[in-house]
Formats: C-alpha cells, sequence, structure tokens
C-alpha cells in the first residue's frame, strides 16, 4: 500500500500571498499589489526590570528570548542614569530581537495559534494597543505560554512587549491586516486616528 502524501501545513507567508491579498485589494479597493499593506518585522524586547540579581537575570531573559524566538538577542543597555531605580548609564537591562522573513512568520503563526490561546482567561487582544501609523504592540506578561519554553526550568516571569510593524499607514488598514493572519481582538472597539 502506497503511503499518502501528508499535506504541508499552511503557513502564514503563504496565506498572506494566496488568502490575505486579495482579501484586502477586494475590502480596500486597492489599485495595485503593492499598495496591500505587509508585516515589515516583529521586534521582541525583553526588560528585567529591577531584578536582585541582574547578571543572573540577564542571562534567563537572554536564554529564554532566543528559545521562543529562534535567533540570537542583543542586549540593551540603559541610555540614562536613574539613582531612583539603581540604573547607571550603559548598564545592560536587557534583550530584544528583531525577527524578519521567513522566521518573523514561522513566530508570529506560534504566537497566533499557539501562545495567545494558552493564556489564561483569555478573551483576546486590545484592539487599541496600535500607535497610530500602523503598528501594533503586545504586551506577554509570562513567557510560559510558548510551548517552546520548559516550567521547570523557569526561574523567574518574564514579561516581553512584542511589537509588529507593518507598512500600513492607518490602524484600520493594520487591524484588518492581523485580523486576516488570525489575531483574535476582543470586542472593545479601536481608537481612531
Amino acid at each position: 500500500m502506497p503511503a499518502v502524501p501528508t499535506k504541508e501545513p499552511v503557513t502564514l507567508a503563504r496565506e498572506y500571498k494566496e488568502k490575505i491579498i486579495p482579501a484586502l485589494i477586494e475590502s480596500r479597493g486597492y489599485k495595485n499589489v503593492m499598495e496591500v499593506p505587509k508585516i515589515q518585522k516583529v521586534v521582541v524586547n525583553c526588560c528585567i526590570g529591577s531584578a536582585v540579581d541582574t547578571k543572573v537575570a540577564l542571562e534567563d531573559a537572554f536564554n529564554e528570548v532566543r528559545m521562543v524566538t529562534g535567533q540570537q538577542p542583543a542586549k540593551t543597555k540603559s541610555t540614562k542614569s536613574i539613582a531612583n531605580f539603581k540604573l547607571r548609564e550603559g548598564q545592560e537591562i536587557g534583550v530584544k530581537v528583531t525577527l524578519r522573513g521567513a522566521i518573523m512568520y514561522e513566530f508570529l503563526e506560534r504566537l497566533i495559534r499557539t501562545a495567545l490561546p494558552r493564556i489564561r482567561d483569555f478573551r483576546g487582544v486590545s484592539p487599541r494597543a496600535f500607535d497610530g501609523r500602523g503598528n501594533y504592540t503586545l504586551g506577554v506578561k509570562d513567557q510560559t505560554i510558548f510551548p517552546e519554553v520548559e516550567l521547570d526550568k523557569v526561574k523567574r516571569n518574564l514579561g516581553m512587549d512584542i511589537t509588529i510593524v507593518t507598512t500600513a499607514k492607518k490602524n484600520e488598514e493594520a487591524k484588518e491586516l492581523l485580523a486576516l493572519f488570525g489575531m483574535p481582538f476582543s470586542d472593545r472597539k479601536i481608537a481612531t486616528s
């Protein structure tokens, strides 16, 4: 009996080309494919905050962001000294990584289809987190929503900021683009700008 060929999973990149571009052209009336907004990059930022042992906390953040994104993060440093926060200029305070291309689409697919539904009492992400120029920022309070993170090895909760940078000119265009990708927005109204 011959083996039945398995259909490879639909990736977001292929879904964008085959379904999302035609849907946006139809709904928005774009005359050219190049007018259709797209996702340029995804930036994942993790700050250790006021951890007691900053060196160990920074190493944990570095390893977990690398595990979640699949790419080597860069360490970020403070630009100012703030005495109240015991912060010196040039001190390493977090890590960030910029995802583009295939790695970006793979990360977004895991975020939208696997990680976000794992949040306890999840009712959707806020539709008001747009910056007015078509970019969306999502805050994740706990890194354990990602299946790559092993719960046994988690020492502290690390929050992450995930910024999705698009070529959309307005919030409404970006929201429609992300909704077509499957971003689970809650029912709250979006602020128009």
